[in-house]
């Protein structure tokens, strides 16, 4: 099961209490003060992982909760610390404070670690509290409490390319045919339910290279606002470099226009915001693909041929069934990929057909 949002509370150790005790050894008829001091609390850390890629080890067990420092104890013993916990989380989680809604951090790489709770400060023993005029202190300190905190986490994919666009739009076909996912197919709408990661190669040995292709439950018209179910996966394409928009222009699919059904999907994509003013899917670069062209209407194939090169965007027209055009389409992702890197410090190198 995919889940991609949970909310969790934390709690970190509290600190063990500080001893009062006092020397009781043969011979010394007036020991000194001798309480230890109590160890620290547990924290709570968090970490990224790519070992995971799924919020639901948390959606089941939302609290977690470190352990407490040991008490002090006589002879000057200090209490040992509490032992921390360790939550993983899929590499692309954000983690919001629950109560102010404040982004606290975004786990956008392997192994990054961040205390997310801290334990609490073990107390003082007697022993610090004696001076030259107050030989035989009975004072001491309670541990201080751990951090209690909620946190709500957030998970968005990692991946190079989304494929976006209307139910039974070809998306899931695309992706089975360009890589080794193997999403359920069907040809009725959502079908596609969460979204399925594929890694697709180009170039050969020994120079192959690959990206990932994310493949969404199609859009409809609302869905910023939380028709259908885009609200839920949207967030999923914000980290991606390329959208990847497939449009159908067959007659099967009961659309009479392509272009509106295009015109649809951009609107939503640009109403979609991050909760700050923000629409972080607008400015993304694209390339539109005409899906099932084996069985596509000539004129609805033109019409949408003749919109995208008036906005100057790169088209392409694909067969998942009779695979024209896919390799076409799998290599020019990859020069697309090249060049939308070629600016940036980390960098992926992919082949030139």
């Amino acid at each position: 099961m995919f889940i991609d949002e949970a909310r969790i509370r934390v709690k970190a150790g509290d600190g063990g209490n500080g001893c009062m005790a006092f020397r009781r050894e043969k011979f010394v008829p007036r020991g000194g003060p001798s309480g230890g001091d109590g160890g620290r609390g547990g924290d709570v850390v968090m970490q990224s992982s790519e070992r995971h890629n799924t919020l639901i080890h948390f959606r089941y067990n939302p609290e977690h909760k470190a352990q407490r420092g040991e008490h002090g104890m006589g002879s000057n013993c200090t209490g040992s610390d509490g032992e921390s916990i360790v939550l993983q989380v899929p590499v692309g989680t954000s983690l919001y404070d629950q109560q102010t809604g404040e982004l606290v951090h975004d786990f956008s790489q392997p192994d990054e670690r961040l205390v997310i709770a801290r334990g609490g400060r073990g107390g003082r023993g007697n022993q610090h509290f004696a001076t030259s005029t107050h030989q035989a202190p009975r004072e001491h300190e309670l541990g201080r409490p751990g951090e209690e905190r909620f946190y709500r986490l957030e998970l968005k994919l990692l991946a190079d390319v989304g494929l976006v666009g209307l139910p039974n739009a070809g998306k899931s076909t695309l992706i089975s045919r360009i890589s080794a996912a193997r999403p359920k197919i069907a040809d009725y709408p959502f079908t596609t339910l969460e979204p399925n990661l594929g890694v697709v190669s180009v170039g050969e040995e020994p120079e192959v290279e690959s990206y990932v292709v994310a493949d969404m439950p199609g859009l409809i018209e609302g869905a910023h606002l939380g028709s259908g179910l885009g609200i839920q996966f949207l967030r999923h394409i914000e980290r991606t470099r390329l959208l990847v928009h497939l449009v159908d222009v067959s007659d099967a699919s009961g659309r009479p226009d392509p272009v509106a059904d295009f015109k649809v999907i951009n609107e939503e994509l640009a109403s979609f915001g991050n909760g700050a003013g923000e629409h972080p899917l607008a400015g993304k670069p694209m390339i539109v693909v005409a899906t099932k062209i084996d069985a596509a209407n000539p004129e609805k194939l033109k019409k949408l041929g003749a919109c995208v090169k008036r906005r100057k965007l790169e088209f392409h027209a694909i067969s998942a069934v009779t695979g024209e055009g896919i390799d076409d389409l799998k290599w020019a992702l990859a020069k697309r990929l090249r060049e939308a890197s070629s600016g940036s410090e980390e960098t992926v190198k992919l082949p030139s057909r």
